[in-house]
Protein backbone atom coordinates (compact mmCIF):
# COMPACT_ATOMS: atom_id res chain seq x y z
CA UNK A 1 0.00 0.00 0.00
CA UNK A 2 1.36 3.58 -0.40
CA UNK A 3 2.43 5.74 2.43
CA UNK A 4 1.55 8.98 3.06
CA UNK A 5 4.76 10.83 2.37
CA UNK A 6 6.76 12.44 5.75
CA UNK A 7 5.83 16.21 6.20
CA UNK A 8 9.19 18.19 8.13
CA UNK A 9 7.48 20.29 10.99
CA UNK A 10 8.84 23.70 11.59
CA UNK A 11 10.07 24.08 15.15
CA UNK A 12 8.37 26.94 17.44
CA UNK A 13 11.53 29.09 17.78
CA UNK A 14 9.87 31.36 20.48
CA UNK A 15 6.68 33.21 21.85
CA UNK A 16 5.88 36.43 21.15
CA UNK A 17 3.34 38.49 23.44
CA UNK A 18 2.66 42.40 25.12
CA UNK A 19 0.73 42.87 27.57
CA UNK A 20 1.12 46.47 27.22
CA UNK A 21 -1.93 48.44 25.63
CA UNK A 22 -1.40 51.96 23.90
CA UNK A 23 -3.67 54.09 22.38
CA UNK A 24 -3.46 54.67 18.83
CA UNK A 25 -5.21 58.07 18.61
CA UNK A 26 -8.47 58.10 20.69
CA UNK A 27 -10.08 54.87 19.19
CA UNK A 28 -7.58 52.08 18.98
CA UNK A 29 -6.48 50.71 22.27
CA UNK A 30 -3.85 48.47 20.64
CA UNK A 31 -1.43 45.68 21.82
CA UNK A 32 1.48 45.53 19.29
CA UNK A 33 2.17 41.65 19.29
CA UNK A 34 5.59 42.18 16.89
CA UNK A 35 7.76 44.87 15.83
CA UNK A 36 10.80 44.80 13.44
CA UNK A 37 12.55 47.07 15.86
CA UNK A 38 13.34 43.69 17.74
CA UNK A 39 12.88 40.76 15.48
CA UNK A 40 13.58 42.26 12.26
CA UNK A 41 14.81 39.21 9.86
CA UNK A 42 12.69 36.17 11.81
CA UNK A 43 9.16 38.20 10.92
CA UNK A 44 10.27 39.36 6.94
CA UNK A 45 8.13 40.29 5.14
CA UNK A 46 5.99 41.17 7.65
CA UNK A 47 6.71 44.46 10.14
CA UNK A 48 4.48 44.69 12.81
CA UNK A 49 1.24 43.55 13.97
CA UNK A 50 -1.10 45.71 16.43
CA UNK A 51 -4.09 43.88 17.55
CA UNK A 52 -6.96 46.47 18.85
CA UNK A 53 -9.56 45.66 21.24
CA UNK A 54 -11.85 43.66 22.37
CA UNK A 55 -13.04 46.93 23.89
CA UNK A 56 -16.67 48.28 24.42
CA UNK A 57 -17.17 52.04 23.11
CA UNK A 58 -19.96 53.76 24.29
CA UNK A 59 -22.48 55.20 21.72
CA UNK A 60 -21.21 58.89 20.80
CA UNK A 61 -21.08 61.33 18.44
CA UNK A 62 -17.74 62.44 18.66
CA UNK A 63 -14.83 60.98 16.14
CA UNK A 64 -12.94 58.14 17.59
CA UNK A 65 -9.75 57.28 15.29
CA UNK A 66 -6.90 58.82 14.26
CA UNK A 67 -6.27 61.53 11.55
CA UNK A 68 -4.24 62.20 8.76
CA UNK A 69 -0.83 60.54 9.06
CA UNK A 70 1.55 59.67 6.23
CA UNK A 71 2.95 56.17 5.54
CA UNK A 72 5.65 55.21 2.90
CA UNK A 73 7.91 52.14 1.90
CA UNK A 74 5.24 49.40 2.76
CA UNK A 75 1.85 48.31 3.11
CA UNK A 76 -1.03 48.16 5.99
CA UNK A 77 -3.31 45.39 6.25
CA UNK A 78 -6.71 46.24 8.46
CA UNK A 79 -8.68 43.34 9.52
CA UNK A 80 -11.93 43.71 11.01
CA UNK A 81 -13.74 41.23 13.50
CA UNK A 82 -16.25 43.39 15.17
CA UNK A 83 -17.05 47.09 15.03
CA UNK A 84 -16.59 49.30 11.68
CA UNK A 85 -13.70 51.39 10.22
CA UNK A 86 -13.50 54.62 7.97
CA UNK A 87 -10.73 55.22 5.83
CA UNK A 88 -9.92 57.52 3.71
CA UNK A 89 -6.04 58.47 1.81
CA UNK A 90 -4.58 60.91 -0.07
CA UNK A 91 -4.60 58.50 -3.05
CA UNK A 92 -7.91 59.01 -3.63
CA UNK A 93 -8.80 55.34 -1.79
CA UNK A 94 -10.91 54.59 1.14
CA UNK A 95 -14.15 53.23 2.36
CA UNK A 96 -15.85 51.51 5.09
CA UNK A 97 -14.86 47.93 6.56
CA UNK A 98 -16.92 46.04 8.96
CA UNK A 99 -16.49 42.61 10.51
CA UNK A 100 -14.86 39.92 7.82
CA UNK A 101 -13.77 43.22 6.11
CA UNK A 102 -10.28 43.71 4.68
CA UNK A 103 -8.51 46.90 3.91
CA UNK A 104 -4.78 46.13 2.27
CA UNK A 105 -3.63 49.77 1.06
CA UNK A 106 -0.36 49.87 -0.33
CA UNK A 107 1.66 53.09 0.60
CA UNK A 108 5.00 52.94 -1.26
CA UNK A 109 5.83 56.18 -2.37
CA UNK A 110 3.91 57.77 0.12
CA UNK A 111 0.57 59.15 1.29
CA UNK A 112 -1.45 60.26 4.02
CA UNK A 113 -4.76 58.79 5.04
CA UNK A 114 -6.84 58.77 8.05
CA UNK A 115 -8.66 55.88 9.73
CA UNK A 116 -12.12 56.60 12.26
CA UNK A 117 -15.00 54.29 13.66
CA UNK A 118 -17.77 54.62 11.22
CA UNK A 119 -20.16 57.36 11.73
CA UNK A 120 -22.68 54.57 12.47
CA UNK A 121 -20.60 52.12 14.70
CA UNK A 122 -20.08 55.22 16.70
CA UNK A 123 -23.74 56.18 16.83
CA UNK A 124 -24.19 53.20 18.11
CA UNK A 125 -21.57 51.87 19.71
CA UNK A 126 -20.45 48.66 20.85
CA UNK A 127 -17.33 45.89 20.89
CA UNK A 128 -13.78 47.01 18.28
CA UNK A 129 -11.66 44.11 17.52
CA UNK A 130 -9.14 44.83 14.89
CA UNK A 131 -5.81 44.12 13.79
CA UNK A 132 -3.66 45.81 11.61
CA UNK A 133 -0.80 44.60 10.13
CA UNK A 134 2.70 46.01 8.55
CA UNK A 135 3.90 44.56 5.46
CA UNK A 136 7.35 45.36 3.83
CA UNK A 137 8.18 45.90 0.19
CA UNK A 138 11.33 45.32 -1.45
CA UNK A 139 13.53 48.11 -2.50
CA UNK A 140 12.47 47.70 -6.08
CA UNK A 141 9.47 48.50 -5.08
CA UNK A 142 9.44 50.98 -2.30
CA UNK A 143 8.59 53.96 -4.19
CA UNK A 144 5.68 52.35 -6.47
CA UNK A 145 2.02 54.17 -6.97
CA UNK A 146 0.03 54.11 -3.83
CA UNK A 147 -2.90 51.67 -4.51
CA UNK A 148 -5.61 50.98 -2.10
CA UNK A 149 -7.77 47.41 -1.93
CA UNK A 150 -11.19 47.16 -0.09
CA UNK A 151 -12.00 43.48 0.69
CA UNK A 152 -14.89 42.29 1.65
CA UNK A 153 -15.94 39.28 3.21
CA UNK A 154 -18.08 37.80 0.60
CA UNK A 155 -15.28 37.74 -1.55
CA UNK A 156 -12.79 35.92 0.49
CA UNK A 157 -12.89 32.52 0.01
CA UNK A 158 -13.89 30.09 2.72
CA UNK A 159 -12.26 26.35 3.21
CA UNK A 160 -13.67 23.90 5.70
CA UNK A 161 -11.10 21.95 7.24
CA UNK A 162 -11.17 18.05 7.73
CA UNK A 163 -13.33 16.41 10.00
CA UNK A 164 -15.07 19.41 11.31
CA UNK A 165 -11.87 21.37 12.63
CA UNK A 166 -12.81 24.09 11.36
CA UNK A 167 -12.46 26.72 8.46
CA UNK A 168 -9.64 28.66 6.79
CA UNK A 169 -10.49 32.34 5.18
CA UNK A 170 -7.88 33.00 2.79
CA UNK A 171 -7.43 36.67 2.63
CA UNK A 172 -3.29 36.38 0.78
CA UNK A 173 -1.88 33.38 -0.83
CA UNK A 174 -2.98 29.88 -0.91
CA UNK A 175 -4.51 27.20 0.71
CA UNK A 176 -5.38 24.00 -0.87
CA UNK A 177 -5.01 25.41 -4.54
CA UNK A 178 -8.00 28.10 -3.32
CA UNK A 179 -6.21 31.18 -4.08
CA UNK A 180 -7.23 34.86 -1.52
CA UNK A 181 -8.24 38.12 -3.13
CA UNK A 182 -5.39 40.43 -2.43
CA UNK A 183 -2.63 41.29 -4.73
CA UNK A 184 0.67 41.14 -2.97
CA UNK A 185 4.51 42.08 -4.11
CA UNK A 186 5.91 39.24 -2.71
CA UNK A 187 4.56 35.61 -2.14
CA UNK A 188 2.45 36.12 1.11
CA UNK A 189 -0.27 33.97 2.53
CA UNK A 190 -2.57 35.64 5.13
CA UNK A 191 -4.77 32.99 6.34
CA UNK A 192 -7.70 34.03 8.96
CA UNK A 193 -8.25 30.60 11.05
CA UNK A 194 -11.58 29.79 12.58
CA UNK A 195 -11.15 26.29 14.42
CA UNK A 196 -13.37 24.19 16.13
CA UNK A 197 -11.55 21.07 16.87
CA UNK A 198 -9.16 18.98 18.95
CA UNK A 199 -7.26 17.00 16.47
CA UNK A 200 -4.11 17.96 15.02
CA UNK A 201 -3.80 19.56 11.81
CA UNK A 202 -0.90 19.99 9.38
CA UNK A 203 -1.19 23.05 7.51
CA UNK A 204 1.15 22.97 4.35
CA UNK A 205 3.85 25.97 4.69
CA UNK A 206 6.76 26.70 2.23
CA UNK A 207 10.24 25.41 3.33
CA UNK A 208 12.48 28.91 3.79
CA UNK A 209 9.22 31.00 4.38
CA UNK A 210 9.15 32.80 8.03
CA UNK A 211 5.70 31.46 9.35
CA UNK A 212 3.87 33.18 12.36
CA UNK A 213 0.84 32.05 14.08
CA UNK A 214 -0.87 34.63 16.04
CA UNK A 215 -3.70 33.74 18.20
CA UNK A 216 -6.53 35.74 18.72
CA UNK A 217 -9.04 33.89 20.85
CA UNK A 218 -8.95 31.06 22.28
CA UNK A 219 -5.56 28.51 22.49
CA UNK A 220 -3.72 26.50 20.29
CA UNK A 221 -1.32 23.68 21.10
CA UNK A 222 1.75 23.40 18.14
CA UNK A 223 4.04 20.44 17.04
CA UNK A 224 2.40 18.21 19.86
CA UNK A 225 3.96 20.57 22.79
CA UNK A 226 3.91 24.54 22.97
CA UNK A 227 0.71 26.18 23.64
CA UNK A 228 -0.09 29.58 22.23
CA UNK A 229 -2.67 31.41 24.11
CA UNK A 230 -4.60 34.76 23.29
CA UNK A 231 -2.48 37.61 22.41
CA UNK A 232 0.35 35.74 21.67
CA UNK A 233 2.58 35.15 18.46
CA UNK A 234 4.13 31.42 17.90
CA UNK A 235 7.22 32.39 15.41
CA UNK A 236 8.72 29.43 13.37
CA UNK A 237 12.27 28.73 12.06
CA UNK A 238 12.05 28.77 8.83
CA UNK A 239 13.27 25.13 7.77
CA UNK A 240 10.31 22.55 7.30
CA UNK A 241 7.05 22.48 5.58
CA UNK A 242 3.97 22.03 7.69
CA UNK A 243 3.05 23.47 11.35
CA UNK A 244 0.75 20.90 13.23
CA UNK A 245 -1.73 22.93 15.50
CA UNK A 246 -4.25 21.16 18.11
CA UNK A 247 -6.33 21.17 20.88
CA UNK A 248 -8.18 24.28 19.51
CA UNK A 249 -11.80 24.34 20.15
CA UNK A 250 -13.46 27.71 19.35
CA UNK A 251 -10.06 29.66 18.52
CA UNK A 252 -9.26 32.53 15.90
CA UNK A 253 -5.83 32.89 14.72
CA UNK A 254 -4.16 34.50 12.01
CA UNK A 255 -1.28 32.84 10.05
CA UNK A 256 0.96 34.67 8.42
CA UNK A 257 3.69 33.08 5.77
CA UNK A 258 5.69 34.69 3.77
CA UNK A 259 9.01 34.84 1.38
CA UNK A 260 11.76 36.69 3.43
CA UNK A 261 12.64 40.21 2.06
CA UNK A 262 16.47 39.85 3.19
CA UNK A 263 17.36 43.56 2.77
CA UNK A 264 18.25 46.37 5.31
CA UNK A 265 15.29 47.92 6.86
CA UNK A 266 15.57 51.64 8.09
CA UNK A 267 12.26 52.85 10.07
CA UNK A 268 11.23 55.93 11.82
CA UNK A 269 7.55 55.93 12.78
CA UNK A 270 5.37 55.80 9.76
CA UNK A 271 8.57 55.31 7.39
CA UNK A 272 10.21 52.14 6.44
CA UNK A 273 12.79 52.13 3.97
CA UNK A 274 16.31 50.50 3.35
CA UNK A 275 18.51 53.67 4.92
CA UNK A 276 18.88 56.64 6.95
CA UNK A 277 19.00 58.72 3.97
CA UNK A 278 15.96 57.77 2.53
CA UNK A 279 13.67 58.01 5.83
CA UNK A 280 15.35 61.88 6.08
CA UNK A 281 13.92 62.09 2.37
CA UNK A 282 10.82 61.05 3.43
CA UNK A 283 10.17 63.15 6.07
CA UNK A 284 11.54 66.06 3.79
CA UNK A 285 8.81 65.13 1.22
CA UNK A 286 6.01 64.37 3.71
CA UNK A 287 6.85 68.68 5.05
CA UNK A 288 6.68 69.74 1.72
CA UNK A 289 3.25 68.04 1.12
CA UNK A 290 4.71 65.74 -2.37
CA UNK A 291 2.68 63.37 -0.09
CA UNK A 292 -0.76 64.83 -0.70
CA UNK A 293 -3.65 66.13 0.72
CA UNK A 294 -7.00 63.88 1.76
CA UNK A 295 -9.86 65.89 -0.31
Amino acid sequence: MPTEPEVSLKKLSRIQKNTNQHWVGNGFPVRTLFSYSTLGPMISPFLLFDYAGPMEFSPTEQRHGVGEHPHRGFETVTIVYSGEVEHRDSSGGGGKIGPGDVQWMTAASGLVHEEFHSRDFARRGGLLEMVQLWVNLPAKDKMSPPHYQSILDSQIPVIDLPDNQGKVRVIAGEFDGIAGPARTFTPIDVWDLRLTGNQPIDLAVPDGYNTLLAVLKGSVRVNGSEIIDTAEVGLFERAGDHIRIGSAPDTTALLLCGEPIDEPIAGSGPFVMNTAEEIRQAMTDYQSGKMGKIT
